[in-house]
């Protein structure tokens, strides 16, 4: 066996020793509210989109975190057509009532800013 053969074969069993160590890094990936669940820079979103109201709730580790003073802006994609709404703290979540066109295959990209944090960028595709 050549010396890269070796490296890369030692790469790989270690990248798969070490993935269910992450798998259980504590970020709960479960849909809590019905929605579609993301992770971006170890905090977990996820976004409930109805045809009445798009809200966005947001955790670190399982615990809720606190959205007071929070925005979001989302951007959906539907094929062609681009909409872009804002959200604001609505309790415990990031939340905006109006009429919303989101449907199977609709791609929503999420720019969250929250208090004492820096602005993150989170994406969703609905199912």
């Amino acid at each position: 066996m050549k010396f890269s053969q070796l490296v890369f074969s030692a790469c790989l069993a270690l990248a798969s020793a070490s993935a269910p160590a992450l798998a259980g890094s504590g970020h709960d990936e479960k849909a809590r509210y019905g929605g579609i669940v993301a992770t971006a820079h170890h905090v977990t979103f996820e976004l409930v989109a109805k045809p009445d109201l798009i809200a966005l709730h947001v955790s670190d580790h399982g615990k809720p975190v606190k959205v007071d003073g929070g925005t979001a802006k989302l951007t959906i994609l539907n094929g062609a057509d681009k909409s872009e709404v804002s959200l604001a703290a609505d309790g415990n979540a990031l939340a905006a009532k109006g009429a919303f066109k989101v449907a199977a295959g609709s791609k929503i990209v999420a720019v969250v800013s929250l208090p004492n944090s820096t602005a993150k960028t989170v994406r969703f595709v609905v199912k």
